[in-house]
């Protein structure tokens, strides 16, 4: 998958040239905003211009007092007259993205922004953090989304440090992480991105909504979403999600063609435990049309040794073919994982998610993030789907990938305040295509 790397240091952001400097004097124009996140100037905003042009002060409107700097099409007021606000819209929503001049930010954003993800009555504000190293691609996307003309997309901000970006967010979608560079062991994998996930964790905590809902993305998804929650303990631990359902849709996509029908006949697909090739596929309590899977599919050997191979090798084949990662998908999962927690869920289906385990009802160790099967009113929340079979196959990968991800949990001790760290990883499980 794309990633993006973060700085652990927070310098001074540089301020991106607007030729927009017209639209400032007039509000009627600029009733969205685009903000560096950086100290506020004194006096009123400065707008670059052309070298044969004369730069001047533009004034600040009386009643913008205390708001910060911005510019571009974004800039001067979100504060929308009631006469102006479209009644049927509901409240402004705080979505941060992390990695976001990444290539999976790249196809996502602009899905979040056309409203095809919350809803086309929601605006949105869009808080993107980026590093040191990516700012000035990170403008080059706020460029971008401010040419869309997006009418639900009220407001976006840009910048490197995660306490001034998390303010008041409601969702935080984790995608950023370093990538596993020549020779890097998983456990040197852990140590570095978890460090990235803790201080994401503290900012979270420190200035977020109370009841921000939490996505991660960036690999080892569920030991850093682990690791994000731990240092978070003012959000509700089952707020916390690790990004499993690209593998879900994969499977999905599989079983249609083995079944030969269209992949919207297939249902009840769960991926269980580690975002890693210890991940289970589980086609003992998946559907075709509403029917057993196995009362279709009664090639068993082909379930049981082949479906799952295909699963975890599918990004690694994506990539020799294409020379690229699986970008596009990793983006329309995002946006299927999130829409299945704020729509109702279909009677009778489920989705999978990477979640805490702790009270769950099919024996998984507790205290560790494991993709299972969830149910949702479309209120955000979620509950364990309990009317589910396992037998004697399926327990067995369960355990398998439970104990890699209780192997990876101590291999972060140090990050998730359980003393110090102790690795003992199996073996090297890193999904093909994420190294």
């Amino acid at each position: 998958m794309a990633i993006a790397e973060l700085s652990p240091s927070y310098p001074r952001a540089r301020v991106h040239p607007s030729s927009l400097s017209s639209r400032f004097s007039n509000p009627l124009l600029s009733r969205r905003r685009f903000i560096p996140l950086r100290p506020s100037r004194p006096n009123g905003v400065l707008c670059s211009i052309a070298p044969n042009q004369i730069q001047v002060p533009v004034a600040t409107p009386a009643d913008s007092a205390g708001k910060k700097e911005c510019f571009g099409v974004f800039c001067t007021t979100y504060d929308l007259k009631a006469e102006e606000k479209t009644k049927s819209w509901k409240s402004l929503i705080n979505i941060a993205v992390s990695g976001a001049a990444g290539m999976i930010s790249n196809h996502l954003l602009f899905k979040l922004a056309s409203g095809e993800v919350f809803g086309y009555d929601q605006p949105i504000a869009l808080k993107l953090l980026g590093s040191e190293r990516s700012f000035q691609a990170l403008e080059g996307v706020a460029m971008e989304l401010e040419d869309s003309l997006y009418p639900l997309l009220r407001e976006v901000s840009i910048g490197i440090d995660p306490y001034e970006v998390f303010q008041d967010v409601e969702w935080a979608l984790l995608i950023g992480a370093k990538p596993r560079g020549p020779g890097m062991e998983r456990a040197g994998l852990l140590d570095i991105n978890g460090q990235i996930f803790a201080e994401q964790g503290k900012a979270l905590n420190a200035v977020a909504s109370r009841n921000a809902k939490v996505l991660v993305v960036g690999n080892p998804c569920n030991t850093n979403a682990l690791i994000c929650m731990k240092n978070a303990p003012n959000i509700p631990a089952k707020n916390f999600h690790a990004l499993t359902r690209l593998d879900e849709n994969r499977a999905k996509c599989q079983l249609a063609l083995k079944a030969g029908v269209f992949y919207d006949k297939v249902s009840n697909v769960t991926i269980w435990g580690n975002h890693s090739t210890t991940q289970v596929p589980d086609f003992l309590n998946a559907k075709i049309d509403g029917r057993p899977l196995k009362e279709v599919i009664n090639d068993i050997k082909w379930l049981e040794e082949e479906f799952t191979n295909i699963i975890q090798n599918r990004g690694g084949v994506l990539i020799k073919k294409w020379g690229r990662s699986s970008a596009a998908s990793t983006a329309v999962s995002i946006a299927d994982a999130i829409k299945s927690l704020i729509t109702p869920t279909p009677e009778g289906d489920w989705f999978s998610s990477g979640v805490y385990t702790n009270g769950n009802p099919y024996g998984i160790a507790e205290d560790i993030v494991f993709s299972m099967p969830c149910r949702s009113q479309g209120d955000g929340d979620y509950e364990l789907v309990k009317d589910v079979l396992i037998d004697d196959f399926l327990l067995k990968r369960l355990r398998k990938t439970e104990a890699e991800l209780l192997a990876e949990k101590r291999c972060v001790g140090h990050l998730t305040g359980e003393g110090n760290a102790y690795c003992d990883l199996p073996e090297d499980t890193m999904l093909p295509g994420e190294m």
